[in-house]
Formats: C-alpha cells, sequence, structure tokens
C-alpha cells in the first residue's frame, strides 16, 4: 500500500485522530496535487498533498480561511503541514454539480440559480487580500495559446499583434474592474459541491480556489455558464446573466466584458489543455478542446472583440477554426 502513496503521508497523520485510518487515493485534476479521501469509522476527510516546489498549499489555506471569515462554505481546515505539502480538510463528499445534473439536468436552472447567488455573495464582501487581476495577468494567461496551441496546430503567427489586440480590447475592462472583487478562477460545475442536494438551493461548497485574485464580477460567472466540461445551454446561460445584474447591478458595460473576458478565459484554456496533452500526456483534455473553442468563436463574434477577431482572420487558418481545436486533425507530434 505504501508504494502507492507519497512519502510521508503516514508521518503527517501519525500521532492524531486520523492515525491508523483507511487511506482510499481520488482521481487528480490538471495539476500536480494529490487527493485522498480518509476513513475513521464513519467519519471522513479529505487529504491534499500539493507538494512543493510545483506546488504550494498556501495560497489555499488564505483563501480558505479567508472565505469562511466571509461567510462562504470553503472546506474546514483539520490540519495542516505546508511546507511539505499536506493539508487535511473537512469532507464535502462526492455530489458535485457536473454528476448532478448529468444524472438530474431538470434541476439545472436551480443548481445554477444557487451558483449565482454565491458570486453575488462573494462578490458584496470586500475583496479579499490577494493580487490584482491586472492587464500582465490577463496577456500572460491568453498568450499561452501562442505558446502551446499554435506550435501543436504547426501555426506560425504574429505574436506582437495578439499582444495589441489584446490590449486595445482588455483596456477599458481594467478600468471598469476597480476596485473589483474576489476571484476564485476555476468556478464551474466540478469545482462546486452539493452539500445539501434535497435542497438544490441550499449551501454549496467551495473547491479549487487556491489561484485565488481581486478582478472582475464577471470573470467567474465565464468560467460557471461557459463551462469547459459541460454544456449549459444559452438560454440558461442568459438567464443567469439577468439573474446576476439584477441582484448585483454591475453597471452598463457588464455584456461587454463578459464576452471579452469569456474570449480571454478561452483562448487561455484551449493553451491549457493542449499543454497538458503535449507537456504533461494527459491526452483526455484534448477531448475538451472543441467546446471551448465554440465558445471562443462565439465571443470573437461580438463588437467588442473586433481586435483579436480580426488576429483570428488573419492568423488561424479556417480548416482549423472548422474542426474546432480539435487536434488530432493537424497533430504534428
Amino acid at each position: 500500500m505504501s508504494d502507492t502513496f507519497p512519502d510521508g503521508i503516514h508521518e503527517f497523520l501519525g500521532g492524531s485522530e486520523w492515525e491508523g485510518a483507511e487511506i482510499a487515493p481520488l482521481v487528480g485534476d490538471a495539476s500536480f496535487r494529490r487527493y485522498f479521501r480518509i476513513h475513521r469509522g464513519d467519519d471522513s476527510a479529505m487529504l491534499m498533498h500539493a507538494p512543493p516546489p510545483r506546488e504550494d498549499p498556501a495560497p489555499f489555506l488564505e483563501v480558505a480561511e479567508w472565505l469562511s471569515d466571509h461567510g462562504l462554505r470553503a472546506p474546514r481546515i483539520y490540519s495542516q503541514d505546508a511546507k511539505k505539502g499536506w493539508v487535511l480538510t473537512e469532507d464535502f463528499g462526492d455530489i458535485r454539480v457536473k454528476e448532478w445534473l448529468d444524472d438530474h439536468p431538470g434541476d439545472a436552472h436551480d443548481v445554477y440559480s444557487a451558483a449565482v447567488e454565491t458570486l453575488v455573495q462573494l462578490h458584496a464582501e470586500q475583496p479579499g487580500p490577494f493580487p490584482p487581476y491586472d492587464m500582465t495577468t490577463y496577456r500572460r494567461e491568453a498568450a499561452l495559446f501562442l505558446e502551446w496551441f499554435c506550435p501543436a496546430a504547426d501555426l506560425q503567427v504574429d505574436e506582437d499583434g495578439w499582444d495589441l489586440a489584446w490590449r486595445q480590447t482588455l483596456a477599458p475592462l481594467i478600468e471598469r474592474q476597480q476596485p473589483g472583487v474576489t476571484v476564485l478562477r476555476d468556478y464551474h460545475a466540478e469545482n462546486i459541491m452539493l452539500l445539501e442536494p434535497g435542497k438544490l438551493a441550499g449551501v454549496q461548497g467551495l473547491i479549487d480556489f487556491q489561484d485565488a485574485l481581486v478582478g472582475h464580477p464577471a470573470y467567474d460567472l465565464v468560467s460557471l455558464l461557459q463551462d469547459a466540461r459541460r454544456d449549459v445551454a444559452p438560454q440558461l446561460e442568459h438567464d443567469m446573466l439577468c439573474r446576476y445584474r439584477a441582484a448585483a447591478d454591475p453597471g452598463e458595460h457588464f455584456e461587454e466584458d463578459y464576452v471579452v473576458l469569456g474570449a480571454q478565459r478561452n483562448a487561455k484554456i484551449v493553451g491549457i489543455f493542449t499543454r497538458l496533452a503535449k507537456r504533461d500526456g494527459k491526452a483526455r483534455y484534448l477531448d475538451l478542446i472543441p467546446r471551448v473553442w465554440t465558445h471562443l468563436e462565439r465571443d470573437l463574434s461580438h463588437a467588442v472583440m473586433a481586435p483579436v477577431a480580426a488576429w483570428f482572420d488573419a492568423n488561424i487558418p479556417e480548416r482549423i477554426r472548422n474542426v474546432r481545436g480539435d487536434l488530432s486533425a493537424f497533430d504534428h507530434g
């Protein structure tokens, strides 16, 4: 059994009430983090291993504390050794929004409404003590499309033109996002837990928030409603944006900013998913790219995206855009 676990796992649990507990590995995510469910009788907990230097659990701990202090439902921290990458937390169970809606599609309106209300609650708070989601960060993320997708597609593209187009498109949004809200950055159906599945509008648990920044209120809505991992019906997306607007009154340019952040996030994700396949050998992420590409094309069709859309027209051949990013159609190894 010890061969399947990271070094130090028994030492971390040793001497605590969880010493000798049953340890079950869980399926990992796109990072180098690993997760385990710890059982002791009828009790359970979640164990995260985020080993330095590739991972650092300190931001997770900081954001979890801030969320809990401000009435949001982050998992309780039972114990931690951040220097060695260990964090033992409350177990939120197995019922994520994604799987629940796969089995109960008729519940989508209620479940997404609750998720939007969580964002309304989060955005009503003063932003947390986190770094800013600034122009440099937006540009660096968007550049992942150039760094990973374009080489995989064997494309030589205008990199300076890409950066200029994004600067022009993002500049008005940067001004409007001040003073900002806490942005969880990966708020979607696989990172929202249903803690009371019998009460679909009840409390939802938050996970995978360690990269929180202070940025625009539309960003997490994009993450939720232009989901890379599951389809969200256009009418549902529209209804949820209306619900947020009615509750939060985010300003007259909110829809434009939502589109800009949608394009930025989707371009970034195409790059990240390509990197996961090419660098990390996680080919399953290629299967998600067509959905993300479809989101990206829809965002690019809006007038506010004209500079970036013109770059795509000049640099990305139609043969690639037609397959919506399916790398298997033009993979050069």
